[in-house]
């Protein structure tokens, strides 16, 4: 491999790493219910907060809730991984041409 590819390739994986980490800094929030029920993860799919409208359900509902927080951290684990696709996916574009690279 010649001297300027590789340090292409130096220079995309210093950009992937610190896309990554741009990435899991990042907050994202997935919602239920209508906004019944609120997540906040961060990149790292750590979840950061819930929250609950008291006034979208009662006692009775207990089941219910169980349901809406699920879909909440669903809906926000899948606009985690559609932004990691979206950002890391432009690395993997570069490569496309290489043989034996993805």
């Amino acid at each position: 491999m010649n001297p300027g590819m590789i340090k292409k390739l130096q220079q995309m994986q210093k950009d992937m790493m610190k896309a990554q980490k741009e990435l899991e800094a990042s907050t994202f929030y997935g919602t239920a219910g209508g906004g019944a029920v609120k997540v906040e993860f961060n990149g790292a799919k750590e979840m950061q907060t819930v929250t609950i409208d008291p006034e979208a359900f009662n006692t009775d509902d207990l089941d219910m809730l169980q349901d809406t927080v699920v879909a909440a951290v669903n809906d926000c684990m899948k606009k985690i991984d559609e932004e990691t696709q979206e950002t890391m996916g432009q690395f993997s574009q570069g490569l496309g041409g290489m043989p034996g690279m993805f």
